[in-house]
């Protein structure tokens, strides 16, 4: 794969918050950390588009004394076996535990699995985090 140079015009301001940001996330250099904003609006694009394969993981924060909650949350993923890959949960005190749910499949449909998991009653918190199969990046 060959590299493209090209160039771009900043604002000096914008530049030297740029290269306080390359700095703080330990860049190697700007193209590095270009290369990676172009990548994230990649993946965003490939979410919104709704159709492609993506991955993700959904974080849910609930409490483990509900136990009709824990089997519901379990009987959940269950039903999208296809879908879910993994599943890791930790006990966060005596109280409440996290779950971390790996997902794949189509955007909107796993877009529709989190909010049925995070809406569920009970969920304290929970959060779905998008990323690619890395299927159409380079």
């Amino acid at each position: 794969m060959a590299l493209k140079r090209f160039g771009i015009s900043l604002d000096e301001a914008l530049l030297e918050r740029f290269d306080a940001l390359i700095s703080r996330k330990g860049y190697a250099n700007r193209s590095e950390a270009i290369r990676d904003l172009i990548r994230d609006s990649l993946v965003r694009e490939e979410w919104e588009d709704g159709r492609k394969e993506t991955v993700g993981t959904i974080t849910i924060v609930y409490s483990h004394d509900k136990r009709e909650l824990a089997d519901a949350l379990i009987d959940f993923q269950h039903d999208f076996y296809t879908s879910v890959l993994s599943s890791l949960h930790i006990h966060l005190d005596e109280h409440n535990c996290l779950e971390v749910i790996v997902v794949k499949g189509k955007a909107r449909d796993i877009r529709r699995i989190a909010d049925r998991l995070i809406g569920t009653k009970g969920v304290k918190h929970g959060r779905l985090t998008l990323t690619t199969t890395g299927k159409y990046l380079r």
